[in-house]
């Protein structure tokens, strides 16, 4: 009921005048449909802007010829070569250091210890573990990550969860991290086999064919990847085959041990005095900036995975419009390497130095001679100058691991738009099977191998001196698409 007090004539038109436009704002169904007479106009929002993530450099969409297109002088066959079209994509501006990856490790190394100190056997410190809300209803129990562990001032429990992750070199008593403890555990939704119309859950959905009678009891078998640790604390990873049942048979578990091979150092370059890099390379302070290596396809993966969950806890709910960190697929990372022109190298020019006789990257200039560039092993990121796009070290100082699975036919095989060629093997798998795609060549080749096109693979659980990644991000569109790279030749 409206109470209204108007006075005269002019107040009763006034009245009958409210009324009718309030019965038609009803009719209509709302303000707006009121102003523009009932047409679509799409529902309101706001575009949103994605923030610059820190460290990273946006890559615009565009296309390109990858690949080459003549025969390879060095091994006389012809490389696989077609035009692409890629979409704008984050990517970090340097290698991913010891020091970021070793933040990796710790925040590993603390999660173990905050869950044994809420474990009765270490005490049993209920305030490490959050296992309700702020209304006092039960949650999933987590981590209390707001709780400090006592580094100083431990009591005799706390002491031995502390020092349950570390142990001591029998020889020189140096007390470290036990990396056969360093396991990351992350789940995966799989979203493309979930999308998959022969994986529906209703057999209706399957065929879009009328003419094929669906079978309503038809049994869809599908594969997913399992770990768990067992007894003896050993990672048992399995791929399990059962019928589907539901959107849960689409995540796959992962158990990662995350500490790097140190003695990859040692196992690379037999009949070498390589010992001083294998105790302190991942260590030692003075190497912080320097690229992380004895990183496997594996350990890289679970570090995108962490560095996802890392953002996401940061950013509260605006975490959902942000894309996950992942490694770059073989044609992404062809893509930036080669810059705004489509060059050769990551350089304007067809050669490795510049006029004065300056390398353009750390790689092997001559047989033997690893440091007329100026560097032995491996150098501080970002020593060399960037690419057109303001990315560094995309040729030589460490080769980086794709997401791409390696095969001969490469580029030949995808499709022509965000090209990839992705396969998770099992466990049970031909080794061949597990061959990732490696890009850039790294401070101990030759001039050959660090040309933006150059394929080369290793084995997703092989861990070397000289190969390590770079993490990108999908781009959230701006909504103007304003700044589109044309096509590159």
């Amino acid at each position: 009921m409206m109470n209204v007090k108007m006075t005269g004539q002019h107040g009763y038109v006034s009245v009958v005048v409210m009324l009718i436009v309030m019965m038609l704002a009803s009719c209509l169904g709302s303000r707006q449909a009121s102003v523009v007479g009932g047409e679509v106009t799409g529902t309101a929002a706001t575009s949103i802007r994605e923030p610059m993530p820190y460290g990273m450099v946006l890559v615009k969409r565009g296309s390109l010829k990858v690949g080459n297109d003549g025969v390879d002088s060095l091994w006389g066959s012809t490389a696989p070569a077609r035009d692409i079209s890629v979409e704008s994509f984050w990517m970090d501006e340097k290698e991913v250091t010891n020091a970021k990856y070793r933040q990796f490790v710790y925040w590993v190394r603390d999660s173990i210890i905050r869950t044994r100190l809420a474990d009765p056997e270490y005490g049993g410190d209920d305030s490490y573990m959050i296992t309700e809300d702020k209304y006092g209803e039960p949650v999933v129990p987590h981590l209390n990550w707001a709780k400090p562990i006592p580094w100083k001032k431990a009591n005799e429990d706390e002491l031995r969860a502390i020092e349950s992750v570390y142990t001591t070199d029998p020889f020189t008593g140096e007390r470290r991290l036990d990396a056969s403890q360093m396991n990351y555990r992350y789940e995966v939704y799989d979203y493309v086999q979930a999308s998959l119309r022969r994986n529906r859950l209703n057999p209706a959905d399957r065929v879009r064919n009328t003419d094929i009678k669906v079978d309503p009891n038809e049994v869809v078998m599908i594969s997913k990847d399992t770990a768990y640790i067992n007894d003896d604390g050993v990672i048992i990873r399995e791929t399990i085959t059962r019928p589907l049942t539901g959107a849960y048979d689409f995540v796959n578990t992962y158990i990662v041990n995350i500490y790097p091979d140190t003695t990859c150092w040692i196992n690379d370059f037999p009949n070498a005095n390589n010992e001083t890099y294998m105790r302190l390379y991942f260590s030692h302070p003075n190497y912080n900036e320097y690229p992380v290596v004895g990183v496997s396809w594996e350990q890289a993966n679970a570090f995108c995975e962490w560095r996802t969950g890392f953002l996401q806890n940061g950013l509260g709910p605006q975490a959902r419009y942000i894309q996950r960190y992942r490694l770059p697929t073989e044609v992404e990372w062809e893509f930036a390497a080669r810059g705004i022109e489509g060059n050769k190298y990551p350089w304007k020019s067809a050669l490795s130095m510049d006029e004065n006789g300056c390398f353009y990257a750390n790689f092997k200039p001559e047989r033997g001679n690893y440091t007329k560039d100026g560097s032995l092993i491996t150098t501080r990121v970002g020593s060399y100058k960037p690419n057109s796009s303001g990315l560094y070290d995309l040729a030589g100082n460490v080769a980086e691991w794709t997401s791409t699975l390696y095969t001969e036919a490469g580029i030949l095989q995808m499709n022509d738009v965000n090209p990839e060629l992705s396969y998770n093997a099992a466990i049970e798998d031909p080794y061949y099977m597990k061959r990732k795609v490696v890009r850039g060549g790294s401070w101990k080749d030759a001039e050959k191998f660090i040309e933006s096109s150059w394929r080369a693979y290793e084995y997703q659980n092989e861990q070397r001196s000289y190969i390590g990644f770079r993490c990108v991000r999908t781009q959230v569109s701006s909504g103007s698409d304003t700044n589109i790279r044309g096509r590159r030749k």
